[in-house]
């Protein structure tokens, strides 16, 4: 108890500080039931070894089904010098974990991503990226995390409680409900063996097939990670990635649905200013619900009650699972005509690129393929 009272207190003296305005940010290793109501946590101090990156991820699972979801482990080891291959599949692992962070001990030897040659960075650099990319989507199941207690990293049996081969797995999970990710944390590997449950209601990746969950495929995933959406997902991502969070904050999103085999989709995202309590006190928030149905991609308000003005405006769609529309129009819910728009469709991939829509992400809309 001494623990969680003591993130309490700290917590507590924070947000006395500025008033009750802003929220403060509290990271732990020490914690008990009720710290997730007060800041982070992280696995304490790993080793810089295969194995210590292996059981992160069930350690992470176990907090996250116990209400603890913000959490994640030192990346590369907090103790002894990774190699640079272990390093860099560390950051591959740890950016889709809900805390990020590298972290050592002062003895060990630097370990700046530049350091480790060109490709190691190259690698390291597009795993960082890919995190500052998702972190509309990370906010938004964080938010579901903070209303209903839902882990953000979930076991695959979360979503598939009928399927009991499932129960045993710790090797790859879900975020949310929409992103399977299965990292690879063995030295020399370039490829995961991935089970795929729910009969064609996972996609391998970019225009790939379902499949029936049958059996284990192998993901070949060469020096990235392994991920895929779940088909009748939807998603936000970040086009342009800034230096950091505060400078993406204003730019252009990435709005992408992944159709069920049905042709539908669904997804939403959550927005407020990050930083203030505002979203509770005076209910400065956007929660916007996107929908895919009968060829038609609509965005409304998830939660009139809230409101929240914010510059972000969609660059593009993607619909994964589409076949080629003769024409695309949007229709704002302003009383503006329609506005044909511009698109991409591959074939061979079945995927349709909506470029520039010109909307805010906190309108309401439809998009029409006819």
């Amino acid at each position: 108890l001494f623990l969680v009272w003591q993130q309490m207190a700290t917590a507590q003296g924070q947000e006395q500080r500025s008033g009750g305005v802003e929220r403060p940010f509290v990271l732990t290793r020490g914690f008990f039931a009720g710290s997730q109501r007060y800041g982070a946590v992280w696995t304490g101090d790993n080793a810089a070894e295969w194995d210590h990156l292996k059981i992160s991820i069930p350690m992470c699972l176990s907090l996250s089904l116990v209400g603890i979801s913000f959490c994640g482990a030192d990346i590369g080891g907090f103790f002894k010098n990774p190699e640079p291959e272990l390093l860099v599949r560390w950051y591959q692992a740890g950016a889709y974990q809900p805390f990020f962070r590298a972290h050592a001990h002062v003895d060990t030897i630097r370990r700046e991503p530049w350091l480790f040659g060109e490709e190691n960075k190259a690698l390291i650099r597009e795993a960082i990226r890919q995190r500052y990319a998702l972190l509309p989507f990370w906010y938004t199941i964080m938010y579901h995390s903070y209303r209903s207690g839902q882990p953000a990293m979930r076991p695959l049996w979360v979503e598939y409680p009928e399927d009991a081969i499932t129960y045993s797995m710790d090797d790859q999970y879900l975020l949310g409900d929409a992103l399977l990710v299965h990292p690879v944390t063995a030295q020399g590997a370039r490829g995961v063996q991935v089970y795929l449950p729910g009969k064609g209601e996972v996609r391998i990746e970019l225009g790939a097939t379902g499949h029936d969950g049958t059996e284990d495929e192998w993901g070949p995933s060469g020096l990235d990670p392994w991920l895929s959406w779940r088909d009748g997902t939807g998603s936000t991502a970040g086009d342009a990635v800034g230096r950091s969070q505060r400078c993406s904050s204003s730019d252009e999103e990435n709005l992408c649905a992944f159709l069920c085999c049905d042709g539908t989709a669904q997804g939403d995202l959550f927005l407020d200013d990050g930083h203030t309590f505002n979203f509770k006190t005076k209910r400065e928030y956007l929660h916007q619900q996107f929908n895919f149905s009968g060829n038609t991609l609509t965005a409304s308000s998830a939660d009139p009650k809230g409101s929240f003005e914010t510059p972000a405006w969609i660059e593009r769609v993607v619909i994964l699972g589409a076949g080629k529309p003769a024409a695309v129009f949007l229709k704002e819910d302003n009383g503006a005509a329609e506005t044909r728009l511009d698109f991409i469709h591959q074939a061979e991939t079945s995927v349709l690129t909506i470029r520039k829509p010109g909307v805010n992400i906190g309108a309401d809309w439809s998009i029409s393929l006819r």
